[in-house]
């Protein structure tokens, strides 16, 4: 029976072989454009699931509010791990994190750049299955200046040697580290990376007591069965025992006080699995993937299925009078209704399977496109799992069925002795479906080129918005901590350059910030404020070109300044501030004495996050002796190559076992916004791919329409009739349908991307312009798709036309 539907099909559809191939390449190409979101998306939900305790491993986040400004952080506090472990016998085991980023590390002369670099608890690999090579698992990482390599950064360093209790240097620390092991590479899947990981009792601040100083990550292992919200709920009485007394000590105040005065401060645990989907959670990890996005080119995928599918609707039943003699001889002949049904439906089944074939060519040859693009690694293996390629068969016979259901039920709907007669009704003229489903069509379309529009336009908004600083001409040389006390000997040769204009030190740059400290204001019990602090030198405002709006900055006449501070406009407004000149900011210093800090002078607020966060207080302090951070310089002009080098040159005298690890601003500003350059890019790519699939099922049904209609032309130029009457007769049902597209496609896209622009504290504003736009190009795309074959029909003769039928 298969093999006699399959005979048929193939006869049937050699018949029409136009429209098949078009119904063949659009569904292949929606079909293609589908899988490789699915793909995408299947990637982005695999993160961490190598992980075999991933359903017990949780991170620790920070969930506080302090004034106006909400803390949603993976930092917590170093003694927050040993203590959980002690206190709450739901905790198996926990595992702090500290990472680093691009590394040096040396082998004698030989220097080398580590990508990602972490300090880490021994229990890591207990916690986390990342396979070791060589070592012991339990005693890996338990002494200071221990680490472990990954397989291939021991391959780049020792080739085939062992590299097993060889020594390392790190930067410019001066006791080695021993290689106690290796590990294998970390999976792509996972939400973060490694090439080297020191133990974390190396670092200094391994066994602070500080329970306000949260500067780490801190991971739990639970015991099996125990539940998370339980263990949540014991979370407070954790707060109010070991943090409440550092908040009175602090700030005078009882943390119930402190919370009723609308403040929040508490702990929440983050399953492993959604690390990677929650980009809410401020972390020094890899950048977290907004589940909305994955949402949106779902939703996309979908679309361009279902315009690929009304197509080949509407080209099966535009060609029903071809069909009608056929299925009235066949019912003639003794054919049910439901032989007929089944026939249809396997001729969509087949041009389904035929158009899948050419998908997944398509995808793999796509692929190392998309991946570029998106700067990921999909891939796609037919024969990896055992479901892979049945759920692909499924697949093809579900879009075959969707899309050749109804053409089935209309063909075979036929009364014999109606159509052998010839009395069937013109198919293109009893098209109402036909119009709905190409309105469909369009309003799809539309949505997608009015989206694509608005997301390219909040980008570009993102890209150009004035930061408040110029972020141009500057170069900010990282790793500054590597020439140590030598750094203003360092700036002073730096500035000797003819296209330098100047050169600052500070411990935090724009896009880099790293501390959040809490502050009391003089004559203000009981408050406190929260505020972004960097150190920085006299040079800082000018290198960056932020504006003074009140007072001074730091100025080498006034010794008081390095005890001094200096704050942005929003500490002013928030903090109610009414005269700065006569107010000080509290802190502690390291021998717990309260330091006190006359505000010096008030500068325009800059924006020293990404735009998706809002603009928060923001104190510089003077920068004395902590000599880690960034060192700035700015170029009268933009940096030559030439310049580069000297500056290069220059840092070798300082740092001669170090490199000159350095980045622009501009570009770093615009690495921020990564997500949404790709994501933008990815809609414009399927949004084109999705408009070609409805343009190239417009030009069938185009095709069709005019050669149904090849007499009335021919009678209607024969009558006087002009060619834009002609194509204007032929069209005006197109336009009439894309404009009732568009109003319906107005209010729904409208909606969605106020939804989207929520997403962004720093938004445009939608405009009609957008609205229009995606109107003029649906109309356009349209008059361009059919104007094609009504023009080739325009130039025939008349006399040859009349003979047509």
């Amino acid at each position: 029976m298969i093999k006699n539907l399959l005979k048929h099909s193939l006869r049937a559809l050699k018949k029409q072989k136009a429209y098949v191939a078009i119904n063949i390449f659009g569904l292949s190409v929606g079909i293609a454009c589908s899988l490789i979101i699915a793909l995408f998306i299947l990637h982005q939900l695999s993160f961490d699931q190598y992980n075999l305790n991933k359903d017990r491993i949780y991170r620790l986040t920070l969930d506080g509010k302090i004034g106006e400004q909400e803390i949603n952080s993976a930092y917590t506090a170093a003694i927050i791990g040993p203590t959980m472990a002690v206190d709450f016998p739901e905790v198996e085991k926990f595992c702090r994190m500290n990472t680093y980023g691009e590394t040096i590390v040396k082998d004698g002369d030989r220097v080398f750049t580590v990508k990602d670099f972490a300090e880490i608890d021994s229990s890591f690999l207990e916690l986390f299955s990342i396979p070791l090579l060589k070592g012991n698992v339990k005693t890996l990482l338990n002494e200071p200046n221990t680490m472990v390599l990954s397989e291939s950064m021991a391959q780049i360093i020792f080739g085939d040697q062992d590299p097993v209790d060889k020594m390392l240097r790190v930067n410019t620390r001066q006791e080695p580290y021993r290689i106690t092991g290796v590990m294998a590479d970390f999976p792509e899947e996972s939400h973060f990376n490694a090439d080297i990981l020191t133990s974390f009792v190396t670092n200094q601040r391994a066994n602070d007591q500080e329970w306000l100083n949260n500067s780490f990550s801190t991971y739990l292992l639970l015991k099996p069965n125990t539940s998370p919200d339980a263990l949540e709920a014991k979370f407070p009485g954790m707060v109010e025992k070991y943090i409440g007394p550092r908040v009175q000590e602090l700030f005078g105040i009882s943390i119930s006080d402190f919370i009723s005065q609308g403040n929040r401060y508490n702990f929440h645990l983050q399953p492993l699995t959604k690390i990677h989907l929650d980009p809410s959670v401020e972390s020094e990890v890899k950048p977290a993937t907004d589940p909305k996005y994955l949402i949106i080119f779902g939703s996309i995928a979908i679309l361009i299925i279902v315009i690929a599918s009304i197509n080949f609707m509407n080209l099966s039943t535009a060609q029903a009078t071809k069909r009608a003699k056929e299925i009235g001889i066949k019912k003639v002949s003794g054919s049910s209704k439901g032989m007929l049904i089944t026939q249809f439906l396997s001729d969509s089944v087949l041009i389904s399977f035929i158009a899948l074939i050419l998908a997944v060519l398509m995808v793999f040859l796509a692929l190392p496109f998309f991946n570029n693009l998106l700067d990921t690694k999909v891939s796609f293996h037919l024969f990896s799992n055992f479901y892979t390629l049945p759920l692909l068969i499924l697949f093809a016979i579900v879009v075959g069925i969707l899309a050749g259901t109804y053409p089935a039920f209309y063909l075979s709907s036929f009364n014999p002795t109606t159509v052998l007669k010839g009395k069937i009704r013109d198919g293109v003229k009893n098209g109402k479906l036909r119009s709905i489903l190409v309105s469909v069509q369009f309003l799809i379309s539309i949505v997608l080129i009015i989206g694509t529009i608005i997301m390219y336009r909040q980008l570009t908004f993102m890209l150009n918005k004035d930061l408040g600083f110029d972020k141009d001409r500057l170069l900010v040389i990282e790793q500054a901590g590597s020439i140590g006390d030598q750094v203003n000997t360092f700036k002073e040769e730096v500035l000797k350059l003819p296209e330098v204009e100047s050169v600052s030190a500070s411990t935090a740059v724009p896009g880099h910030n790293n501390n959040n400290n809490g502050y009391m204001l003089e004559g203000r019990d009981g408050e406190t404020f929260l505020l972004q602090t960097a150190w920085v030198d006299y040079d800082f405002l000018k290198t960056y070109n932020i504006k003074v709006t009140d007072g001074r900055f730091f100025d080498r006449s006034y010794g008081s300044d390095q005890q001094a501070c200096f704050v942005n406009q929003k500490t002013i407004e928030e903090f109610g501030i009414e005269d700065f000149s006569q107010t000080r900011f509290i802190t502690m210093d390291d021998a717990e004495d309260r330091v006190h800090m006359p505000i010096v002078g008030v500068c325009s607020d800059f924006h020293f996050q990404s735009l998706h966060s809002r603009i928060n207080p923001y104190m510089m302090r003077f920068k004395q002796n902590n000599y880690w951070g960034y060192v700035t310089v700015k170029f009268n002009s933009g940096a030559s190559a030439q310049s580069v080098t000297q500056i290069e040159n220059i840092w070798k005298r300082f740092a001669s076992n170090n490199p000159l690890q350095y980045f622009f601003m501009s570009d770093d500003f615009g690495h921020m916004y990564k997500a949404e350059q790709q994501n933008a890019k990815l809609a414009v790519v399927f949004a084109i791919l999705g408009i070609f699939i409805a343009a190239l099922g417009l030009f069938g049904l185009t095709s069709f329409t005019i050669e149904q209609r090849t007499k009335e032309v021919g009678v209607r130029k024969a009558l006087g009739a002009t060619g834009i009457n002609i194509f204007y007769i032929i069209s005006k049902e197109i336009i009439i349908l894309v404009c009732v597209a568009t109003l319906i496609a107005w209010p729904l896209i409208f909606f969605i991307a106020r939804n989207w622009l929520h997403n962004y504290y720093y938004r445009i504003h939608l405009q009609v312009f957008e609205f229009f736009i995606g109107f003029v190009i649906a109309i356009m795309i349209a008059l361009l798709t059919i104007s094609y074959k009504t023009l080739k029909s325009l130039r025939i003769n008349p006399a040859n036309t009349l003979r047509y039928e």
